[in-house]
């Protein structure tokens, strides 16, 4: 191999490594998927931990587990109209700054218990201030609750699902039942 190209090549390999402790990977772009939503990953983030809040995993698999936050988007992308997708995401971007004005940290940094206090003081806020971020936290918990309970998870495992009702059996005993049925 010529000396000079291999000089040449060690140069640009040296200076790329000079250069990438300098260079910002961690994009933030916008999530194309919602169309009337302008969502950065960074705020999905939030809200998959603000519904894995919610419904935590325990026995069973949690919010975040069987991506309600993505059934959340997709509902206020889908269902909800553009005073309501704004009032949604004016929500979504001021709650970062409510729990540090109620909590001086973020809310990734706190504790499961002071996650779901700084949420049940949300839904509770009475200041005008807090009216979009109130709505934000309202909506993300009907959702939640709606896109679990909905979900192929619950519906298939945990209780199942019966279009129709199943046969009559009058002398059934109470204890000799194993899991409820939800019937259509």
């Amino acid at each position: 191999m010529n000396r000079r190209i291999a000089l040449k090549h060690l140069a640009l390999v040296t200076g790329g490594m000079a250069l990438i402790p300098s260079c910002d990977f961690s994009s933030n772009d916008i999530i194309s998927a919602y169309e009337k939503l302008q969502i950065t990953v960074s705020e999905k983030d939030l809200l998959g931990s603000i519904s894995n809040t919610i419904i935590p995993a325990g026995e069973i698999k949690g919010a975040l587990d069987i991506e309600v936050p993505d059934f959340i988007l997709v509902m206020v992308n889908d269902c909800m109209n553009a005073e309501q997708q704004q009032k949604f995401l004016t929500g979504l971007r001021a709650f970062p700054q409510y729990v540090k004005t109620q909590t001086g940290s973020a809310f990734s940094k706190l504790s499961d218990n002071g996650r779901e206090e700084i949420i049940k003081e949300g839904l509770k806020a009475e200041e005008v201030e807090n009216d979009a971020t109130k709505f934000f936290l309202n909506t993300a918990k009907r959702l939640t609750i709606q896109g679990y309970m909905a979900s192929e998870y619950i519906q298939t495992e945990v209780i199942p699902y019966s279009l129709i009702p199943g046969t009559y059996d009058g002398a059934v005993l109470i204890s000799d039942i194993q899991k409820p049925r939800i019937n259509g």
